[in-house]
């Protein structure tokens, strides 16, 4: 490709121009017929509107449970604690590290990978095969 060879990018699509005589094929009412909700300034009907009849989303039942309590925790793998820059792992230093993203309500070490070196490790949750694979390299896990 040479600089003489380069062409403007297409155009999409031209604006179409309502409003402007009956000859332009949009005049007098501008493609909205006559009267009604739709053809006003400012007029149309939220999405969901059924003109007044009760909606769909509000006549079908409800389903399942939505725990309020619930906790939704961040999962972390051993294969992850790898990664961590500092011998001391918290939320926040994996949040750093970029690890992570968000704490959530916490996060949770689960024991999937190996664990290549020694770290102290503050979590929320800890499953049993990681708090022994931890220890076992000499780290701490401590709960919070």
């Amino acid at each position: 490709m040479k600089l003489d060879e380069i062409k403007p990018a297409q155009k999409t699509k031209t604006k179409i121009r309502v409003g402007r005589g009956m000859g332009s094929g949009l005049g007098k009412t501008s493609g909205r017929g006559h009267k009604g909700q739709k053809a006003r300034s400012g007029g149309g009907v939220r999405r969901g509107f059924e003109g007044g009849q009760t909606p769909l989303y509000r006549r079908l039942p409800k389903r399942g449970f939505n725990n309020i309590y619930s906790k939704d925790y961040t999962e972390v793998t051993l294969t992850m604690l790898n990664k961590a820059t500092t011998e001391d792992v918290t939320a926040q230093s994996l949040i750093k590290d970029g690890i992570i993203r968000k704490e959530k309500d916490g996060i949770v070490i689960i024991a999937t990978g190996n664990l290549e070196k020694k770290v102290n490790v503050k979590a929320v949750k800890f499953t049993k095969a990681a708090k022994e694979k931890i220890e076992a390299l000499g780290g701490k896990a401590e709960v919070i």
